[in-house]
């Protein structure tokens, strides 16, 4: 059987078309999964998952679930004052590793170090990183 150039430039086109579909559909499958692994639920959405889950799997009654309510607020609020009496010395931790790494870099890497530093900043001051 012997086919036209036509047929044959039809059949190589609907195979550069099927793969150009399936590659597109491919790449939109993984990222769409990696987006969403990388979110993180916000406290509160979290709070209200785990909730749901010891309501549900322990049968809670009412008013065990109020005090297992006050019991998530008052670990939250332990939590914070933990983390606010935490965060000095952790800044302090990070202020002496920042001074020790500039201690070993030129004048033109210092520059780009402290620009690299603004950026990561200004990228955790947006929605959603948690900060």
């Amino acid at each position: 059987m012997k086919l036209s150039r036509a047929t044959i430039a039809l059949y190589v086109g609907l195979v550069f078309a099927s793969g150009l579909v399936l590659g597109a559909f491919g790449e939109r499958l993984y990222t769409a999964s990696v987006v969403v692994a990388k979110q993180r639920p916000n406290p509160e959405e979290l709070r209200k998952k785990i909730v749901s889950e010891y309501e549900s799997r322990l049968n809670l009654n009412a008013d065990q679930l109020t005090k297992l309510n006050q019991i998530m607020d008052e670990t939250r609020a332990r939590m914070e004052d933990t983390r606010q009496k935490m965060r000095p010395a952790y800044q302090k931790i990070h202020d002496d590793q920042v001074a020790k790494i500039r201690e070993i870099l030129t004048a033109d890497q210092q520059v780009e170090f402290d620009k690299m530093r603004k950026e990561r900043e200004e990228r955790q001051k947006q929605p959603g990183r948690g900060r």
